[in-house]
């Protein structure tokens, strides 16, 4: 008798995700589905910002360039972040897929990724990146994001409009006055939505023509998005 798989959960060689780009304004959750999707496939999420502190705190050659160019206060050109990248997706770790955060930004970084990526190692790369675009109502985003209170002793995070602690203004925890990051106000939001937009439009539109973007909404329990994300990554890597 045949072993009925169509309930299993993925194993580490179910499904080979490959390179996956989850693109999102801030405060959308793609930390969270990024989380959840590397311990699912056992592939890593590679963070721009992460490999920038990791290099200038290792002292490596790119990260002594980028330190160099950011203290004389020059533009960091697209050659040293690109670079960054390269190095990083060639690790072993990466053979399987890994999940971009932060990159591409703009509309040449995704240009010259889509090249790069077209070779691996010396030899044509089996698959291409994938772009899922995660999306939440500009009004959701701005009660998570301003809503948003941490308990300076504690950690925990609250939100007051939808997960509020049980005193107002107060940490159930430990009873200290919660604070707001300086970053969660609406001016400064407005601002990194402004920039999201400007950067953001140009690669989604390149990745839509090429017949490699799904949205998927945002807005869902957390379970569902994850599972709305791995069908639509599903259904681009059948095509």
């Amino acid at each position: 008798m045949q072993e009925d798989r169509t309930q299993q959960v993925d194993g580490p060689e179910a499904f080979v995700p490959g390179p996956i780009l989850l693109l999102g304004a801030p405060g959308v959750g793609k930390g969270t589905q990024a989380q959840v999707l590397m311990e699912q496939w056992s592939i890593p999420q590679i963070s721009t910002g992460d490999l920038i502190r990791d290099n200038i705190r290792l002292k490596t050659p790119i990260g002594i360039r980028f330190k160099e160019l950011v203290d004389a206060g020059i533009f960091v050109p697209d050659d040293v972040v690109n670079q960054m990248v390269a190095d990083r997706t060639a690790e072993p770790d990466c053979e399987r897929g890994f999940i971009l955060d932060g990159f591409p930004r703009t509309l040449g970084q995704a240009k010259w990724l889509d090249g790069h990526l077209t070779v691996r190692n010396g030899e044509a790369a089996a698959l291409p990146l994938l772009a899922v675009s995660v999306q939440v109502r500009y009004d959701e985003l701005l009660r998570r994001i301003t809503g948003r209170r941490t308990g300076p002793v504690s950690k925990r995070i609250y939100n007051i409009y939808t997960n509020p602690p049980a005193s107002p203004g107060v940490c159930d925890v430990d009873g200290e006055p919660l604070v707001q990051r300086p970053d969660d106000t609406e001016k400064v939001f407005s601002e990194r939505m402004r920039v999201f937009g400007e950067q953001t439009a140009p690669v989604i539109d390149h990745y839509r023509g090429l017949g490699r973007f799904e949205e998927v909404n945002g807005e869902a329990p957390v379970e569902q998005v994850t599972e709305n994300i791995v069908a639509a990554l599903r259904r681009m890597r059948s095509k």
